[in-house]
């Protein structure tokens, strides 16, 4: 797919009975940016939507134009939960064939680089799909919480795992046992944030992160994403393992010889992702 393709499969076809739930726009060389919009249900995430996020995904990972991905609700709210008319309809047995885990799967296996614009209300299922981007760039009126416990569930999309790599077990345990919601500065404070900023602000600061990462070498940025996931995922031998492996790897790269050059001939480099 190529990047005018991704742009046009976010945006509703002529006479679609269901409109896009996301917007999908090229804003830098490299940068792609996906925008949650269902600005009346506050960007709750329904399985259309997940669909639509995993696809672009699988798409920009097959585009070479495509370096970065910013994820972002827009200045008001990121995604304030599922939706619960979509969880009201099941039940214990239609549960185990819903399409979502398939959805969050696509999203996970993302290889490239994500930067998450993070404004207003970020909880449940829109939590999970925050923690599922590299950094996350928090405006000040960003609120984070897993309140499923609320509605008599627990999170069901890697909530419990992430959010305690992220903030540790007592804090996850607070979060998902209560339900209660921190702001901004407490998750910067507790590591679940990578930056806290102006809320004015936040699209803007993820796009200048994602232009950075769009202009280093491509097969070097998704190989560092790929060594620090490891990190959470299998012990420290394996993962130290697995990153000498990834070194040694980009030693036989094009962009490993254009960026030493470059570096010795005071030039800037030209990285083609080779």
């Amino acid at each position: 797919m190529t990047t005018a393709e991704i742009t046009r499969a976010g945006r509703p076809e002529a006479g679609a009975e269901t409109p896009a739930d996301i917007r999908i726009d090229m804003v830098r060389p490299g940068v792609l940016r996906l925008t949650i919009d269902r600005p009346k249900a506050r960007n709750a995430l329904r399985t259309q939507t997940l669909r639509e996020i995993a696809e672009a995904l699988e798409g920009a990972a097959r585009d070479a134009d495509v370096r970065c991905v910013v994820l972002t609700g827009g200045p008001r709210v990121f995604a304030a939960g599922a939706d619960i008319g979509e969880l009201a309809a099941h039940d214990a047995t239609s549960i185990l064939d819903d399409a979502r885990p398939g959805h969050w799967k696509a999203i996970r296996a993302f290889p490239k680089p994500i930067v998450a614009a993070i404004n207003g209300y970020c909880l449940g299922g829109g939590n999970e799909l925050a923690m599922h981007a590299d950094i996350l760039i928090a405006g000040t009126t960003a609120v984070f919480g897993q309140p499923e416990v609320n509605l008599g569930i627990i999170p069901g999309a890697g909530g419990t795992q992430r959010l305690t790599h992220a903030v540790g077990k007592s804090n996850a345990m607070l979060m998902a046992l209560t339900g209660a919601f921190i702001d901004a500065r407490t998750a910067l404070a507790q590591g679940l944030v990578s930056e806290v900023t102006q809320a004015e602000l936040t699209e803007d600061r993820a796009i200048a992160i994602a232009k950075t990462i769009a202009a280093k070498p491509p097969l070097a940025a998704r190989m560092a994403k790929e060594a620090v996931l490891k990190a959470h995922e299998v012990g420290l031998e394996q993962g130290l393992h697995a990153e000498r492996r990834a070194f040694c790897q980009l030693f036989a790269t094009e962009d490993k010889h254009e960026g030493v050059s470059a570096f010795l001939e005071k030039r800037r480099p030209a990285f083609k992702g080779r």
